[in-house]
Protein backbone atom coordinates (compact mmCIF):
# COMPACT_ATOMS: atom_id res chain seq x y z
CA UNK A 1 0.00 0.00 0.00
CA UNK A 2 2.86 2.32 0.86
CA UNK A 3 4.41 1.72 -2.55
CA UNK A 4 1.10 2.41 -4.28
CA UNK A 5 0.64 5.70 -2.37
CA UNK A 6 4.16 6.70 -3.27
CA UNK A 7 3.49 5.94 -6.91
CA UNK A 8 0.22 7.92 -6.75
CA UNK A 9 1.97 10.94 -5.21
CA UNK A 10 4.66 10.73 -7.90
CA UNK A 11 2.04 10.79 -10.66
CA UNK A 12 0.37 13.84 -9.15
CA UNK A 13 3.78 15.50 -8.87
CA UNK A 14 4.53 14.85 -12.54
CA UNK A 15 1.18 16.31 -13.55
CA UNK A 16 1.41 19.45 -11.42
CA UNK A 17 4.98 20.26 -12.39
CA UNK A 18 4.11 20.12 -16.10
CA UNK A 19 2.69 23.52 -17.02
CA UNK A 20 1.37 22.32 -20.38
CA UNK A 21 -0.58 19.48 -18.78
CA UNK A 22 -2.11 21.88 -16.25
CA UNK A 23 -3.01 24.26 -19.05
CA UNK A 24 -4.85 21.50 -20.91
CA UNK A 25 -6.55 20.16 -17.77
CA UNK A 26 -7.75 23.48 -16.36
CA UNK A 27 -7.26 26.10 -19.05
CA UNK A 28 -9.00 24.34 -21.91
CA UNK A 29 -12.35 23.79 -20.10
CA UNK A 30 -12.42 27.44 -18.99
CA UNK A 31 -11.63 28.62 -22.51
CA UNK A 32 -14.33 26.39 -23.99
CA UNK A 33 -16.97 27.56 -21.52
CA UNK A 34 -16.10 31.21 -22.19
CA UNK A 35 -16.11 30.76 -25.96
CA UNK A 36 -19.33 28.78 -26.10
CA UNK A 37 -21.04 31.08 -23.60
CA UNK A 38 -20.23 34.35 -25.34
CA UNK A 39 -19.69 33.45 -29.00
CA UNK A 40 -22.57 31.07 -29.63
CA UNK A 41 -25.68 33.19 -29.93
CA UNK A 42 -28.66 33.32 -32.25
CA UNK A 43 -29.46 36.93 -31.45
CA UNK A 44 -29.21 39.74 -33.97
CA UNK A 45 -27.16 42.64 -32.68
CA UNK A 46 -25.47 45.63 -34.32
CA UNK A 47 -25.93 44.31 -37.86
CA UNK A 48 -24.77 46.83 -40.45
CA UNK A 49 -27.47 47.76 -42.95
CA UNK A 50 -27.89 50.29 -45.75
CA UNK A 51 -31.04 52.27 -46.49
CA UNK A 52 -32.18 53.47 -49.90
CA UNK A 53 -34.92 55.99 -49.20
CA UNK A 54 -36.49 57.05 -52.49
CA UNK A 55 -39.28 58.90 -50.65
CA UNK A 56 -37.49 60.81 -47.87
CA UNK A 57 -40.72 61.69 -46.05
CA UNK A 58 -41.60 61.73 -42.36
CA UNK A 59 -42.85 58.14 -42.25
CA UNK A 60 -39.77 56.62 -43.88
CA UNK A 61 -37.59 58.62 -41.49
CA UNK A 62 -39.67 57.37 -38.53
CA UNK A 63 -39.36 53.76 -39.70
CA UNK A 64 -35.62 54.16 -40.24
CA UNK A 65 -35.25 55.65 -36.78
CA UNK A 66 -37.28 52.80 -35.28
CA UNK A 67 -35.06 50.23 -37.00
CA UNK A 68 -31.83 51.86 -35.89
CA UNK A 69 -32.98 52.50 -32.31
CA UNK A 70 -33.94 48.84 -31.83
CA UNK A 71 -30.37 47.82 -31.04
CA UNK A 72 -30.44 45.22 -33.79
CA UNK A 73 -29.14 47.37 -36.64
CA UNK A 74 -26.50 49.99 -37.37
CA UNK A 75 -26.77 52.33 -40.36
CA UNK A 76 -23.63 51.72 -42.41
CA UNK A 77 -24.65 53.88 -45.35
CA UNK A 78 -27.53 55.77 -46.95
CA UNK A 79 -27.54 54.74 -50.59
CA UNK A 80 -28.38 57.12 -53.40
CA UNK A 81 -29.39 54.66 -56.14
CA UNK A 82 -29.99 50.99 -56.85
CA UNK A 83 -26.61 50.84 -58.61
CA UNK A 84 -24.87 51.25 -55.24
CA UNK A 85 -26.38 48.06 -53.77
CA UNK A 86 -24.20 45.42 -55.45
CA UNK A 87 -20.82 47.12 -54.72
CA UNK A 88 -21.79 47.51 -51.05
CA UNK A 89 -22.71 43.85 -50.75
CA UNK A 90 -19.47 42.77 -52.42
CA UNK A 91 -17.44 44.78 -49.93
CA UNK A 92 -18.95 42.53 -47.26
CA UNK A 93 -19.71 45.41 -44.90
CA UNK A 94 -23.52 45.25 -44.97
CA UNK A 95 -25.93 42.37 -44.45
CA UNK A 96 -29.18 44.00 -45.61
CA UNK A 97 -30.48 46.83 -47.78
CA UNK A 98 -33.89 48.39 -47.06
CA UNK A 99 -35.54 50.16 -50.01
CA UNK A 100 -38.50 52.52 -49.55
CA UNK A 101 -40.49 53.17 -52.72
CA UNK A 102 -41.07 56.75 -54.00
CA UNK A 103 -43.99 58.61 -52.36
CA UNK A 104 -44.08 56.02 -49.57
CA UNK A 105 -46.01 58.21 -47.13
CA UNK A 106 -48.63 59.27 -49.71
CA UNK A 107 -49.22 55.70 -50.83
CA UNK A 108 -49.55 54.45 -47.26
CA UNK A 109 -51.93 57.15 -46.01
CA UNK A 110 -54.02 57.71 -49.15
CA UNK A 111 -54.04 54.29 -50.81
CA UNK A 112 -53.67 52.33 -47.60
CA UNK A 113 -50.61 50.40 -48.72
CA UNK A 114 -46.93 51.00 -49.49
CA UNK A 115 -44.03 48.81 -50.49
CA UNK A 116 -40.70 48.10 -48.82
CA UNK A 117 -38.07 45.86 -50.36
CA UNK A 118 -35.63 43.95 -48.16
CA UNK A 119 -32.50 42.60 -49.83
CA UNK A 120 -30.37 40.39 -47.58
CA UNK A 121 -26.94 38.82 -48.04
CA UNK A 122 -27.85 35.13 -47.97
CA UNK A 123 -24.30 33.82 -48.16
CA UNK A 124 -25.03 33.18 -44.47
CA UNK A 125 -28.62 31.89 -44.81
CA UNK A 126 -29.40 31.53 -41.09
CA UNK A 127 -28.30 35.09 -40.36
CA UNK A 128 -30.16 36.40 -43.41
CA UNK A 129 -33.38 34.77 -42.23
CA UNK A 130 -33.01 36.27 -38.77
CA UNK A 131 -32.24 39.76 -40.11
CA UNK A 132 -35.26 39.72 -42.44
CA UNK A 133 -37.43 38.40 -39.60
CA UNK A 134 -36.35 41.15 -37.20
CA UNK A 135 -36.85 43.85 -39.86
CA UNK A 136 -40.29 42.55 -40.81
CA UNK A 137 -41.29 42.43 -37.15
CA UNK A 138 -40.33 46.08 -36.63
CA UNK A 139 -42.26 47.09 -39.77
CA UNK A 140 -45.32 45.21 -38.49
CA UNK A 141 -45.08 46.96 -35.10
CA UNK A 142 -44.94 50.34 -36.81
CA UNK A 143 -47.91 49.40 -38.98
CA UNK A 144 -49.94 48.49 -35.88
CA UNK A 145 -49.00 51.74 -34.11
CA UNK A 146 -50.03 53.73 -37.19
CA UNK A 147 -53.36 51.91 -37.37
CA UNK A 148 -54.15 52.80 -33.74
CA UNK A 149 -53.65 56.51 -34.37
CA UNK A 150 -56.08 56.85 -37.31
CA UNK A 151 -59.20 55.53 -38.99
CA UNK A 152 -57.38 53.76 -41.83
CA UNK A 153 -55.65 50.41 -41.54
CA UNK A 154 -52.46 50.87 -43.59
CA UNK A 155 -50.59 47.91 -45.00
CA UNK A 156 -46.83 47.80 -45.54
CA UNK A 157 -46.05 45.17 -48.16
CA UNK A 158 -42.60 43.64 -47.74
CA UNK A 159 -40.79 42.19 -50.74
CA UNK A 160 -37.87 40.01 -49.63
CA UNK A 161 -34.95 39.08 -51.87
CA UNK A 162 -32.02 36.89 -50.87
CA UNK A 163 -28.81 37.74 -52.70
CA UNK A 164 -26.22 35.08 -53.61
CA UNK A 165 -28.29 32.21 -52.17
CA UNK A 166 -31.94 32.67 -53.18
CA UNK A 167 -32.95 29.17 -52.08
CA UNK A 168 -31.22 29.56 -48.70
CA UNK A 169 -29.25 26.34 -49.08
CA UNK A 170 -27.19 25.73 -45.95
CA UNK A 171 -24.49 24.03 -48.02
CA UNK A 172 -23.58 27.48 -49.43
CA UNK A 173 -22.54 28.45 -45.91
CA UNK A 174 -20.93 25.17 -44.86
CA UNK A 175 -18.70 24.54 -47.89
CA UNK A 176 -16.55 27.71 -47.53
CA UNK A 177 -16.31 27.15 -43.77
CA UNK A 178 -15.45 23.47 -44.07
CA UNK A 179 -12.88 24.29 -46.72
CA UNK A 180 -11.14 26.66 -44.33
CA UNK A 181 -11.34 24.26 -41.37
CA UNK A 182 -10.08 21.24 -43.33
CA UNK A 183 -7.20 23.06 -45.01
CA UNK A 184 -6.10 24.74 -41.77
CA UNK A 185 -6.25 21.66 -39.57
CA UNK A 186 -4.75 19.24 -42.11
CA UNK A 187 -1.94 21.59 -43.11
CA UNK A 188 -1.12 22.75 -39.59
CA UNK A 189 -1.41 19.25 -38.11
CA UNK A 190 0.83 17.60 -40.70
CA UNK A 191 3.56 20.20 -40.45
CA UNK A 192 3.37 20.52 -36.65
CA UNK A 193 4.36 16.88 -36.20
CA UNK A 194 7.04 16.93 -38.90
CA UNK A 195 9.79 18.65 -36.91
CA UNK A 196 8.79 17.13 -33.57
CA UNK A 197 9.12 13.71 -35.19
CA UNK A 198 12.69 14.62 -36.16
CA UNK A 199 13.33 15.58 -32.53
CA UNK A 200 11.95 12.33 -31.17
CA UNK A 201 13.88 10.00 -33.50
CA UNK A 202 17.07 12.02 -33.04
CA UNK A 203 17.58 13.30 -36.59
CA UNK A 204 16.91 16.96 -35.72
CA UNK A 205 20.44 17.46 -34.45
CA UNK A 206 21.77 16.11 -37.74
CA UNK A 207 19.70 18.71 -39.62
CA UNK A 208 20.83 21.50 -37.33
CA UNK A 209 24.54 20.80 -37.90
CA UNK A 210 24.11 20.21 -41.63
CA UNK A 211 25.09 22.85 -44.23
CA UNK A 212 21.40 23.66 -44.69
CA UNK A 213 20.31 27.08 -43.46
CA UNK A 214 17.24 27.41 -41.20
CA UNK A 215 15.04 28.84 -43.96
CA UNK A 216 16.07 25.98 -46.27
CA UNK A 217 15.03 23.41 -43.66
CA UNK A 218 11.67 25.14 -43.20
CA UNK A 219 11.04 25.42 -46.95
CA UNK A 220 12.02 21.78 -47.39
CA UNK A 221 9.46 20.80 -44.76
CA UNK A 222 6.71 22.99 -46.23
CA UNK A 223 6.87 22.29 -49.98
CA UNK A 224 5.63 18.65 -49.94
CA UNK A 225 2.66 19.51 -47.73
CA UNK A 226 1.98 22.63 -49.81
CA UNK A 227 1.58 20.55 -52.95
CA UNK A 228 -0.58 17.96 -51.20
CA UNK A 229 -2.77 20.65 -49.62
CA UNK A 230 -3.16 22.37 -53.00
CA UNK A 231 -4.48 19.10 -54.43
CA UNK A 232 -6.76 18.86 -51.40
CA UNK A 233 -8.12 22.36 -52.07
CA UNK A 234 -8.71 21.51 -55.72
CA UNK A 235 -10.65 18.37 -54.75
CA UNK A 236 -12.78 20.30 -52.22
CA UNK A 237 -13.68 22.95 -54.80
CA UNK A 238 -14.54 20.26 -57.34
CA UNK A 239 -16.82 18.44 -54.92
CA UNK A 240 -18.44 21.72 -53.84
CA UNK A 241 -19.30 22.68 -57.40
CA UNK A 242 -20.17 19.36 -59.04
CA UNK A 243 -21.65 17.44 -56.10
CA UNK A 244 -23.26 20.11 -53.93
CA UNK A 245 -23.93 22.68 -56.65
CA UNK A 246 -22.12 25.54 -54.94
CA UNK A 247 -21.30 28.02 -57.72
CA UNK A 248 -17.97 29.68 -58.35
CA UNK A 249 -19.27 33.05 -59.51
CA UNK A 250 -15.85 34.71 -59.50
CA UNK A 251 -12.46 33.94 -61.00
CA UNK A 252 -11.43 30.32 -60.36
CA UNK A 253 -7.73 31.09 -60.75
CA UNK A 254 -8.00 33.85 -58.15
CA UNK A 255 -9.79 31.45 -55.79
CA UNK A 256 -7.04 28.83 -56.20
CA UNK A 257 -4.33 31.43 -55.62
CA UNK A 258 -6.05 32.65 -52.46
CA UNK A 259 -6.46 29.04 -51.32
CA UNK A 260 -2.74 28.50 -51.89
CA UNK A 261 -1.96 31.58 -49.78
CA UNK A 262 -4.18 30.25 -46.98
CA UNK A 263 -2.51 26.83 -47.16
CA UNK A 264 0.91 28.50 -46.88
CA UNK A 265 -0.33 30.43 -43.84
CA UNK A 266 -1.60 27.20 -42.28
CA UNK A 267 1.66 25.39 -43.03
CA UNK A 268 3.60 28.27 -41.48
CA UNK A 269 1.45 28.01 -38.38
CA UNK A 270 2.10 24.28 -38.22
CA UNK A 271 5.84 24.78 -38.61
CA UNK A 272 5.83 27.32 -35.77
CA UNK A 273 3.89 24.95 -33.50
CA UNK A 274 6.39 22.20 -34.27
CA UNK A 275 9.36 24.41 -33.37
CA UNK A 276 7.98 25.08 -29.89
CA UNK A 277 6.82 21.51 -29.19
CA UNK A 278 9.05 18.79 -27.78
CA UNK A 279 6.96 15.80 -28.83
CA UNK A 280 4.52 14.75 -31.51
CA UNK A 281 1.82 14.32 -28.88
CA UNK A 282 2.20 17.93 -27.70
CA UNK A 283 2.22 19.24 -31.26
CA UNK A 284 -0.89 17.25 -32.11
CA UNK A 285 -2.75 18.44 -29.00
CA UNK A 286 -1.85 22.08 -29.68
CA UNK A 287 -2.84 21.77 -33.34
CA UNK A 288 -6.16 20.06 -32.69
CA UNK A 289 -7.15 21.64 -29.37
CA UNK A 290 -5.69 25.09 -29.95
CA UNK A 291 -6.81 25.53 -33.55
CA UNK A 292 -10.04 23.61 -34.03
CA UNK A 293 -12.19 25.41 -31.44
CA UNK A 294 -11.17 28.99 -32.38
CA UNK A 295 -11.41 28.15 -36.08
CA UNK A 296 -14.96 26.85 -35.81
CA UNK A 297 -16.30 29.42 -33.34
CA UNK A 298 -14.33 32.63 -33.97
CA UNK A 299 -14.00 32.54 -37.76
CA UNK A 300 -17.59 33.41 -38.60
CA UNK A 301 -18.01 29.92 -40.03
CA UNK A 302 -21.20 29.22 -38.06
CA UNK A 303 -21.75 32.12 -35.67
CA UNK A 304 -21.67 35.78 -36.87
CA UNK A 305 -18.67 37.67 -35.53
CA UNK A 306 -20.75 40.86 -35.28
CA UNK A 307 -22.89 39.27 -32.56
CA UNK A 308 -19.91 38.44 -30.34
CA UNK A 309 -18.59 40.62 -27.49
CA UNK A 310 -15.93 43.15 -28.50
CA UNK A 311 -13.02 41.21 -26.88
CA UNK A 312 -13.88 38.09 -28.91
CA UNK A 313 -14.24 40.17 -32.08
CA UNK A 314 -10.72 41.47 -31.49
CA UNK A 315 -9.35 37.98 -30.83
CA UNK A 316 -11.01 36.69 -34.01
CA UNK A 317 -8.67 38.91 -36.03
CA UNK A 318 -5.77 36.53 -35.35
CA UNK A 319 -7.72 33.50 -36.61
CA UNK A 320 -6.55 32.93 -40.23
CA UNK A 321 -9.77 31.11 -41.16
CA UNK A 322 -11.81 34.27 -40.50
CA UNK A 323 -10.12 36.09 -43.37
CA UNK A 324 -10.09 33.09 -45.70
CA UNK A 325 -13.80 32.38 -45.26
CA UNK A 326 -14.54 35.99 -46.23
CA UNK A 327 -12.36 35.56 -49.32
CA UNK A 328 -14.02 32.28 -50.35
CA UNK A 329 -17.56 33.62 -49.93
CA UNK A 330 -16.70 36.81 -51.80
CA UNK A 331 -15.25 34.96 -54.80
CA UNK A 332 -17.50 31.87 -54.92
CA UNK A 333 -20.88 33.37 -54.05
CA UNK A 334 -20.58 37.09 -54.80
CA UNK A 335 -18.27 36.97 -57.80
CA UNK A 336 -16.03 39.62 -56.24
CA UNK A 337 -12.71 40.53 -57.83
CA UNK A 338 -9.35 41.04 -56.16
CA UNK A 339 -10.10 44.69 -55.41
CA UNK A 340 -12.75 43.61 -52.88
CA UNK A 341 -10.49 41.20 -50.96
CA UNK A 342 -7.21 43.13 -50.84
CA UNK A 343 -7.40 43.65 -47.07
CA UNK A 344 -8.01 39.96 -46.31
CA UNK A 345 -5.21 38.92 -48.67
CA UNK A 346 -2.73 41.30 -47.05
CA UNK A 347 -3.69 40.05 -43.58
CA UNK A 348 -3.03 36.42 -44.56
CA UNK A 349 0.25 37.38 -46.24
CA UNK A 350 1.31 39.31 -43.13
CA UNK A 351 0.47 36.34 -40.88
CA UNK A 352 2.53 34.06 -43.11
CA UNK A 353 5.61 36.30 -43.02
CA UNK A 354 5.31 36.73 -39.25
CA UNK A 355 4.99 33.00 -38.54
CA UNK A 356 7.86 32.05 -40.87
CA UNK A 357 10.06 34.71 -39.23
CA UNK A 358 9.28 33.32 -35.77
CA UNK A 359 10.03 29.78 -36.92
CA UNK A 360 13.38 30.80 -38.40
CA UNK A 361 14.23 32.64 -35.19
CA UNK A 362 13.54 29.49 -33.16
CA UNK A 363 15.84 27.53 -35.45
CA UNK A 364 18.58 30.10 -35.10
CA UNK A 365 18.24 29.96 -31.33
CA UNK A 366 18.78 26.18 -31.43
CA UNK A 367 21.77 26.59 -33.72
CA UNK A 368 23.40 28.99 -31.27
Amino acid sequence: MKQFLGFLVKEFYHIFRDFRTLLILFGMPVAQIMLFGFAITNEVKDVKIAILDESKDNITKEISSKLLSSGYFIAYDNLKSVKDIEPEFRKGMIKEVIIFEPNFSGNLLKLGKANVQLIADASEPNLANMIVGYTSSILMDYQKDLAKSGDIRPSINTDVKMRYNPNLKSVFMFVPGLMAVILLLVSALMTSISITKEKEIGTMEVLLVSPLKPFQIIIGKVIPYLLLAFVNAFVILGLAQFVFGVPIAGNTVLLLLESTLFVITSLSLGIFISTISNSQQTAMMVSLGGLMLPTIILSGYIFPIENMPIPLQIISNIVPARWFITIVKSIMLKGAGFEYIIKETLVLAGMTVFLIALSIKKFKTRLE
